[in-house]
């Protein structure tokens, strides 16, 4: 089970430590207010947090679904003696949970459900719901149903999750068609930003297998379906006239957008 004898709650610990030798106060104001957070935060960078992981994941070897989970809410708790949550160890928290995504089933997403309700913002929804879940979902097949209870969920950060659960199975080559149509029949009349763009991020990766999926989906919604969902959609598609189908209007779409709003950088 383990590389050595160190006990997991020590290499927390020292994930911990690494992550502040790494903080940038400076990296941490802009990132604060950027995510309208109300989190601490340190300011470190992606790339040098997800080596950090890395290294405490060589450390600790092969680990069971449920010790899994029992590192990322270590981590996802404020540390001892502090009583703010630091968003760095929350996204630390969700690195672990993608890099031992393999150690998980469908069983274990009843607990990255309850993380899930906590993340308030895209950019710790997104990798535990696509690199997390998503995995999850791909793999085992009974997933399906925690999924089909995220999509109607009050909450529109675990709808927005249940939709982005599908591009793993999309970017593979084996789409879950059912699901992809039915969420984005459940979405389309949504109002919420992160929501639109969402479904049109799907339906982007989805049109690069299945141009004939999305065109057919738009235009069986026509006008139903916000401009900004509409523009995600087409985006990948070479012709300038299908971009304009089901849209209600004949206004040509803009090109030469970058592929996902900076709101967004995470996204493809």
């Amino acid at each position: 089970m383990n590389t050595d004898d160190t006990s997991s709650g020590s290499r927390v610990e020292d994930l911990r430590a690494a992550l502040r030798a790494l903080a940038d106060p400076v990296r941490a104001d802009q990132q604060r207010a950027y995510l309208h957070s109300d989190l601490d935060h340190l300011g470190v960078r992606v790339p040098d947090l997800r080596r950090c992981v890395t290294e405490t994941r060589r450390r600790l070897g092969a680990r069971t679904g449920p010790e899994v989970l029992a590192l990322a809410q270590d981590l996802w708790s404020a540390q001892e003696g502090v009583t703010k949550p630091a968003y760095d160890d929350r996204r630390a928290a969700v690195e672990i949970l993608v890099q031992y995504a393999g150690a998980l089933d469908a069983a274990d997403l009843e607990a990255v459900e309850a993380l899930l309700r906590q993340c308030r913002t895209w950019a710790l929804v997104d990798p535990l719901a696509v690199h997390g879940a998503g995995v999850v979902a791909l793999r085992d097949s009974t997933a399906g149903t925690v999924l089909d209870r995220w999509i109607a969920d009050p909450d529109f950060w675990l709808r927005r999750s249940a939709l982005l659960t599908l591009l793993p199975g999309i970017r593979a080559g084996r789409p879950d068609t059912a699901r992809l149509i039915a969420y984005a029949d459940a979405l389309v009349g949504e109002r919420e930003f992160f929501l639109r763009k969402a479904l049109g991020w799907v339906l982007r990766e989805t049109s690069t297998r299945d141009p004939q999926l999305v065109m057919d989906w738009l235009d069986s919604h026509g006008s139903r379906v916000a401009p900004l969902t509409r523009k995600e959609a087409l985006r990948r598609l070479a012709d300038g006239e299908d971009q304009n189908r089901g849209s209600g209007g004949t206004r040509p779409v803009r090109r030469g957008v970058p592929a996902f709003s900076a709101l967004n950088p995470t996204s493809p």
